[in-house]
C-alpha cells in the first residue's frame, strides 16, 4: 500500500457533511469545563470552511513512516490503526474509531518525519485538519485550541494508560480489559490486528479466546448435586 496524502489519492469524493463534525465538537464541548454546549454560528461556519470531511477507502495509508504528518483528523466513521514496521512486521499499536481524533502529535505539532503508519482498516469518513488550517481556526476561534488541547490530554491519558497495562498485564488480561472497555473492537478487528495489538501470535489469541470461553462456559453451568 502507498502512502497518500489526505484529500489526494485514495480519497473517494469530498462531501462536506458540516453537521456532523458540528454536531461532533458540540459533544466534545460539552465535556470541556466552562465551555458552551452550542457552537456559534460563527465557528460551525468556519469549521465547515477549514475542515473538509473526506471519505477514504479501506487500505489507505493516511501516513507512512518517513512522511511528515501535514494533517490531523477526527474520526465520523470506520476504523483505523497505527503500527510500526519491527524487521519486516507489522506491530500495531492503537485502533482508532468513530468520536476519536487521530493524529501523529510529535510529526503533526513539530513537522518532522513519523516513525509510525496510520491506515484505514475499514472504509472511512474523516473531518480533516490541515496544519495551517488549524492555525487559521484558532486564530479566530480561541476556545476552539481548548477543546482541541482537551481532546489530546485525554488521548494521552489513554496512551499512558495502555501502555501500563501492556507492561503490567497478561495478553490474557489485556483482552478481557479490551472486552470491557471497548468491546466493538473485538468484532471489527481483524484476529490478526488484535494479536499484534496484544503483543501476541493469532494462534496465542485464539487459545486466549477458548480459554476465556471454556471459563465462561463452567461459571454458567448449574452445579450437581451428590
Amino acid at each position: 500500500m502507498a502512502a497518500v496524502e489526505v484529500g489526494q489519492q485514495g480519497c473517494e469524493g469530498h462531501a462536506t457533511y458540516p453537521h456532523y463534525l458540528v454536531v461532533s465538537m458540540q459533544l466534545l464541548a460539552s465535556q470541556v469545563p466552562g465551555a458552551a454546549d452550542n457552537l456559534s454560528p460563527e465557528e460551525a461556519r468556519d469549521l465547515d470552511e477549514l475542515v473538509p470531511i473526506r471519505n477514504f477507502k479501506k487500505g489507505t495509508v493516511l501516513l507512512g513512516a518517513g512522511h511528515v504528518a501535514t494533517e490531523a483528523s477526527y474520526f465520523l466513521a470506520g476504523f483505523v490503526h497505527r503500527y510500526y514496521n519491527v524487521d519486516g512486521n507489522e506491530r500495531t499499536t492503537a485502533f482508532y474509531t468513530e468520536g476519536q481524533s487521530i493524529a501523529s502529535l510529535k510529526s503533526f505539532l513539530n513537522q518532522v518525519p513519523a516513525d509510525h503508519y496510520l491506515a484505514c482498516v475499514e472504509d472511512c469518513t474523516l473531518a480533516v485538519w490541515a496544519y495551517a488550517a488549524e492555525k487559521e481556526l484558532f486564530r479566530r476561534h480561541p476556545r476552539m485550541e481548548s477543546f482541541c488541547r482537551f481532546t489530546v490530554e485525554n488521548d494521552f491519558g489513554t496512551a499512558q494508560e495502555a501502555l501500563a497495562s501492556f507492561i503490567t498485564k497478561t495478553p490474557e488480561q489485556r483482552y478481557l480489559d479490551l472486552l470491557t472497555a471497548r468491546p466493538e473492537l473485538v468484532q471489527r478487528v481483524p484476529q490478526y490486528l488484535l494479536a499484534s495489538y496484544l503483543g501476541v501470535t493469532p494462534e496465542s489469541l485464539s487459545r486466549i479466546r477458548k480459554r476465556i470461553v471454556g471459563k465462561a462456559a463452567s461459571m454458567s453451568s448449574p452445579t450437581r448435586r451428590p
